[in-house]
């Protein structure tokens, strides 16, 4: 048999984490250190891998329910190599230090065991979805797996130059940052949008860091409906943040 996907082999390499292609990552286990994925991302194994659910502590549970932000995962165990994937988006590796990550959830594809997450509240004082009203901190040593819609861009955070991005396209951020939420208006009503430009609520990050940001916005404008007419352009229907819309499903 004869096709050129035999080239599509798999990565040869000692490291822990490998992207295997731009939207694969490779893990290998030893039998030491397990890692934590996102349930359901496992697409292929070898060797003798253990796949658990893994228990959330009665504060996580309770900030999960109380915010919508929180990671459902999977613990993997034992020795050989497992494949994770999601939805075909591009897995990217960051080193996390003592410095720490803020990131959504939603973004998370596999972490370190070692690393300890907590939700955190971010400048929302609107209440609106889309905004980072809630975001998922990661601190300590050790490796996490992000996933973005397309290839993204790394933008540098400094005292002199600080960025503004979109609360739907920004993926992740030195939780060093200062964040503050802003309307894209020119008026005092936080519900009217800047013309007709689309652009609705944006995060600006002050400070020392960096910003990561997708070439794509997964949700749609901030609580807004399908169809046409005031509550598709303001936003005022059941997918805000005040009712159920939670990890990029919009029903």
């Amino acid at each position: 048999m004869q096709s050129p996907l035999f080239s599509h082999i798999e990565q040869q390499s000692q490291d822990r984490y490998t992207v295997q292609n731009p939207q694969l990552l490779r893990v290998s286990l030893t039998g030491h250190d397990d890692v934590l994925a996102r349930k359901g991302a496992m697409v292929a194994y070898q060797g003798l891998i253990d796949f658990d659910g893994e228990y959330q502590p009665s504060g996580q549970r309770r900030a999960r329910a109380n915010t919508g932000e929180g990671l459902d995962l999977m613990r993997c165990s034992g020795q050989g190599t497992v494949y994770l994937a999601n939805l075909a988006q591009y897995v990217h590796l960051v080193d996390v230090d003592r410095e720490g990550m803020t990131v959504d959830s939603a973004y998370v594809l596999a972490l370190d065991s070692s690393l300890h997450t907590e939700v955190i509240a971010v400048d929302s004082q609107y209440g609106i979805s889309g905004t980072g009203k809630y975001q998922l901190n990661i601190s300590g040593q050790g490796k996490v797996a992000l996933m973005t819609s397309g290839q993204p861009l790394m933008l540098q955070v400094t005292p002199e130059k600080y960025v503004n991005a979109d609360a739907d396209a920004i993926v992740a951020w030195s939780s060093s940052l200062r964040v503050q939420m802003q309307a894209q208006t020119h008026s005092s009503n936080v519900r009217r949008r800047r013309g007709n430009t689309g652009e609705g609520w944006e995060l600006s990050f002050l400070g020392q860091g960096f910003a990561l940001v997708q070439p794509s916005e997964m949700m749609p404008p901030q609580n807004a409906q399908l169809g046409e007419g005031a509550a598709a352009q303001f936003g005022v229907g059941q997918q805000g943040a005040r009712s159920q819309n939670q990890n990029n499903a919009w029903n």
